[in-house]
């Protein structure tokens, strides 16, 4: 096929704007909504709070350890294949972890197996859509994600409702038939050839000059922070409720509640992100910034008032900082290198997923309440916002360096003539 100069900041990437956003609903959204199943699987296995928090752990560090595999298999075959191989193998984790007997099956079959689903799907998607946008990059991330918002205020209060119909083992049958969609998510996707992409080598030339450039290597030291506190809400939240008083229900429609904030926040922080001059890593610290802060005064609030004030500040919050998140790396790393530098990324940052509900859920055992908990995450986010600070060109005002470029990308598109950035194959 032809190679463009550049994105082309539309034509078929609305299309993959449309299979992430449902892509990303059934994946982060089963995820954020799987703390409704936490007390059940408590109650079921008669195990400590810690123990059962490795559940959602595991789930979340394989989809983000397993990244860099996906991007790799995206690399040689394409994102189509890679995306519906994974949702089957998603769907299939939820059907084993129907059949679960211990705790043990539950790691295997929800955290490795679905596990290993969501890191074929959500990275090569992500990095697809990347590729396809540039003035509008952060607008069409924000949109594609709007989809865990919308999810995470369904899905909630549906597995409840589910959970006292069909216990917890019918309930995880139709969340695996929610997961086979999907695979006409990873139907959808087309790749796109770019005037780079000869340039920045193979997957491995790629690997070894990305862990050569500081920028880089401290953007992910700030992810893994942020994502150490980032999912407590949505693992413990409704435990915490419940200790605090409150019946399952009610606790689950709470995080419908931070969902909604959530997805408002995602489709205003997408808009401000391409109109605010300056690098979007200033807006990404605020967001991480305000995240902590809401996390970290969750034990403080006892009122129902006080709380839902503090579910919407964090959704608010939560939800502005990811599409902001996706749209600093390729100012980093170029789209030539999206691929291989998103994967490298979502790896890096599994040490913080598969570490932070386990820590909560140990504090939790150890002092009897949430509050350590909370506190915690808050203050692993707020880390991480402060090492954003020293990311390039963060303290520069200047219109020059409003939108830092890749290197190498200047000289591509002036070796390539306009005419051959043309053509029936641009797509």
């Amino acid at each position: 096929m032809a190679r463009r100069a550049g994105p082309p900041d539309g034509g078929w990437g609305w299309m993959v704007v449309l299979s992430a956003f449902f892509q990303s609903a059934l994946v982060f959204g089963v995820l954020r909504s799987f703390g409704v199943f936490f007390v059940e699987f408590v109650a079921a296995f008669e195990e400590p709070a810690a123990r059962v928090s490795w559940i959602a752990s595991i789930g979340i560090a394989v989809q983000q350890f397993g990244s860099p595999v996906g991007s790799a298999l995206s690399t040689k075959f394409g994102p189509r294949p890679v995306v519906m191989s994974g949702g089957l193998l998603a769907a299939l984790g939820m059907l084993l972890a129907s059949f679960a007997t211990s705790l043990t099956h539950l790691y295997l079959s929800i955290g490795l197996l679905s596990g290993s689903g969501w890191a074929l799907t959500f990275t090569p998607t992500l990095a697809c859509l990347s590729r396809y946008f540039s003035r509008r990059r952060s607008l069409a991330t924000g949109l594609a994600l709007t989809g865990v918002g919308l999810s995470s205020f369904a899905f909630a209060p549906l597995f409840q409702w589910l959970l006292s119909c069909y216990a917890w083992r019918g309930a995880l049958l139709l969340v695996s038939a929610l997961s086979l969609h999907l695979v006409v998510c990873g139907a959808l996707l087309r790749p796109l050839s770019l005037a780079e992409d000869p340039a920045v080598g193979g997957p491995g030339a790629q690997l070894m000059s990305l862990l050569h450039e500081g920028p880089f290597l401290r953007y992910t030291v700030a992810l893994t922070l942020i994502n150490t506190g980032f999912f407590i809400p949505y693992v413990h939240l409704v435990a915490h409720l419940q200790d605090l008083g409150w019946d399952p229900l009610p606790a689950a429609f709470l995080l419908s509640v931070a969902a909604i904030a959530d997805l408002v926040g995602r489709v205003a922080s997408g808009w401000l992100g391409d109109a605010i001059p300056g690098p979007v890593t200033r807006l990404l610290m605020l967001w991480s910034a305000l995240t902590g802060v809401s996390l970290a005064l969750f034990p403080v609030a006892h009122t129902s008032t006080a709380l839902v004030v503090l579910a919407v500040a964090y959704g608010f919050s939560s939800g502005a900082l990811t599409p902001v998140a996706f749209s600093v790396l390729p100012e980093l790393v170029g789209t030539a290198r999206i691929y291989c530098g998103l994967g490298l990324v979502q790896m890096v940052e599994s040490i913080g997923g598969l570490l932070g509900a386990p820590l909560s859920g140990y504090l939790r055992d150890m002092t009897g309440n949430y509050t350590a908990s909370f506190v915690a995450a808050g203050a692993f986010l707020l880390a991480g916002s402060g090492v954003l600070l020293t990311l390039p060109h963060f303290f520069c005002f200047s219109a020059a360096a409003s939108r830092p470029q890749a290197p190498g990308t200047e000289a591509l598109e002036t070796r390539v003539p306009p005419a051959k950035a043309e053509g029936p194959g641009e797509d």
